[in-house]
């Protein structure tokens, strides 16, 4: 996501509320809504049940139905646009449709709502890694080019993308290391069998023990999910960004009378301080937007990632 588009947006949600209509989608909801989401559990399902939260102060049960990311994608892409099927989903959401061919067009199929969350990566080496800093890190893989490797999971992950961009704007060449999850290239960097990874805050406590090292997170300014850590922009690799963020869709077509109203409690909700604590918790920080916003991010999102996809040499479909 754009740096600009983040410092932006910040995490001032209310003032989205001015200038609505009172009035914008009354008749909505009368009956039950679904949200649709990735795998129990994960990230997009944790969003997605504490938006449901918020959006049950429209005065109708909100169900969360758990779908593998590519048939929620395609379910509500083919949904009837009466805002009663919604999506949660992130960047695997987009980032996927520049890798193989999915059954929807992100850009084409869908209505963005509003932007949820966002939650930075971290670079971590291990500690025998003679680096404490990135400036240190990209000067050790430069004389050493192609002898370090990093874990990351398959061709378009977040973490394969983001150590990806990191190799081409750092001028480095370290070898990718492919791990089928996320606690399996963890351990494989506790156990020394990778030298880094930049995967997400649960390696934190990890850091915290001493096993890992921790040398900058992925956001454009620095987390309060990991205190005390530069960014990687700031340490020598300028411009450099990589930020997951979750957010709310509807099928395309959606009456923009409906769309305003669901922006309008999920703005209501995400500003209190409740949500904030909740999302805090799980890893994330609450950032919403307007529904034009969200749909800039996604699609200068898809241009710049898919710009990496095509360095890498991958066929974007």
């Amino acid at each position: 996501m754009s740096h600009n588009f983040l410092s932006k947006v910040g995490i001032s949600v209310g003032v989205l509320i001015v200038g609505m209509s009172a009035v914008a989608g009354q008749d909505y909801p009368n009956r039950t809504i679904r949200v649709f989401t990735g795998t129990a559990g994960g990230g997009n399902d944790i969003t997605a049940r504490l938006l449901a939260q918020g959006l049950s102060a429209l005065g109708q049960p909100v169900i969360v139905e758990n779908r593998a990311p590519i048939a929620s994608g395609e379910l509500v892409s083919k949904a009837p646009p009466d805002g009663y099927i919604l999506m949660v989903a992130g960047n695997s959401f987009w980032i996927g449709s520049l890798f193989q061919n999915v059954p929807y067009d992100p850009l084409r199929d869908f209505t963005s709502v509003s932007l949820a969350t966002k939650s930075p990566s971290i670079l971590v080496v291990h500690p025998s890694l003679p680096v404490k800093s990135v400036k240190e890190l990209i000067a050790l893989a430069k004389a050493r080019p192609g002898e370090l490797n990093y874990g990351a999971g398959n061709i378009g992950s977040s973490t394969h993308l983001s150590a990806e961009l990191f190799k081409s704007m750092a001028g480095v060449n370290i070898v990718h290391i492919n791990y089928k999850g996320g606690s399996l290239l963890v351990n494989g960097l506790l156990a020394g069998d990778v030298q880094l990874v930049i995967t997400s805050g649960s390696v934190l406590p990890s850091v915290q023990a001493g096993r890992l090292r921790a040398l900058a997170v992925t956001s454009p300014q620095p987390s309060a999910l990991a205190p005390g850590l530069p960014t990687i922009a700031a340490s020598g690799v300028p411009g450099y960004e990589f930020v997951s963020f979750d957010g709310l869709f509807a099928p395309s077509r959606t009456p923009p009378a409906i769309i305003n109203r669901l922006s309008q409690e999920i703005a209501r909700f995400l500003n209190t301080v409740k949500a904030k604590e909740q999302f805090l918790s799980a890893g994330s920080e609450v950032v919403g937007s307007s529904p034009e916003e969200f749909a800039g991010a996604v699609k200068a999102e898809m241009t710049r990632l898919g710009k990496l996809a095509k360095q890498l040499g991958h066929k974007i479909d």
